[in-house]
């Protein structure tokens, strides 16, 4: 363990075996686990608990009181993530007693009282705003918002791009580029403000809302959404409509 002390604070617990590199910044009141790897950068306010088998990428601040990992958890946190107040990551166990392997990628930014469990994904650049609870297994793609106060329940996909929007409940798979609310969570149509902020050619947009009525207007028409993405050569076409063929929306 390398480390200069002078940038933990003395009412910090560190365990024998933690690997924390030189400039990480350590609060008061914060309990490190053997198994937990602190890299570059890594800042942690005060009184955080890190457990398990847990490796936190350079450049990420965790704010106070969060609690990530279990004895048996699997964490990796991407680079210049940032996890706020009250955060419980991996820390609840799953019903069987098992814990899948957690993956938060790089620049995300979760806000308060966010509720990670076992098994789930978040790709990059994600915006998980306050309350929002992730169950079992959650897969979501690079640069996905959630609104304040929503769940999204086990074994389901939130595709890249798509906006839910506060206190809503999803049950499903959502497609890429979709704008969703409520609850139950519906899809209210695409998430156009997304998708100029990502496509330079604007009449891409209108192509992606013609395959969109055509898939997603009258229930989800998997048979037509495998053909379009095994010929239409545009990528986002092709990620919105492959996501549909194999997805579990009906």
């Amino acid at each position: 363990m390398s480390q200069n002390q002078n940038n933990i604070h003395s009412s910090v617990i560190i365990e024998n075996g933690a690997k924390i590199a030189s400039n990480v910044i350590i609060g008061p009141f914060c309990h490190i686990g053997k198994n937990v790897e602190l890299k570059d950068g890594v800042i942690l306010q005060s009184n955080i608990i890190l457990r398990g088998k847990l490796e936190v990428d350079e450049g990420v601040k965790i704010f106070s009181f969060s609690t990530i990992g279990s004895d048996i958890s699997d964490i990796k946190i991407g680079e210049k993530t940032h996890i706020r107040e009250f955060t419980q990551i991996g820390a609840q166990e799953s019903e069987d007693g098992s814990n899948k392997k957690i993956i938060i990628g790089a620049n995300n930014f979760l806000m308060g009282y966010v509720q990670v469990f076992s098994g789930v994904e978040l790709g990059d650049f994600c915006i998980v705003t306050n309350a929002v609870r992730l169950y079992e297994n959650v897969k979501c793609q690079d640069r996905v918002i959630l609104g304040g106060f929503s769940v999204i329940e086990a074994n389901n996909t939130i595709g890249t791009g798509v906006m839910i929007g506060g206190a809503s409940v999803v049950d499903s798979d959502i497609p890429p580029f979709m704008l969703v609310e409520g609850n139950k969570a519906t899809i209210k149509g695409l998430n156009a403000i997304g998708l100029r902020r990502r496509l330079e050619n604007r009449g891409d947009i209108e192509d992606i809302k013609a395959v969109f009525k055509k898939i997603l207007g009258d229930g989800a028409d998997k048979i037509l959404a495998q053909e379009i993405a095994d010929t239409n050569p545009n990528e986002f076409i092709k990620k919105l409509a492959s996501f549909v063929a194999s997805s579990n929306i009906k």
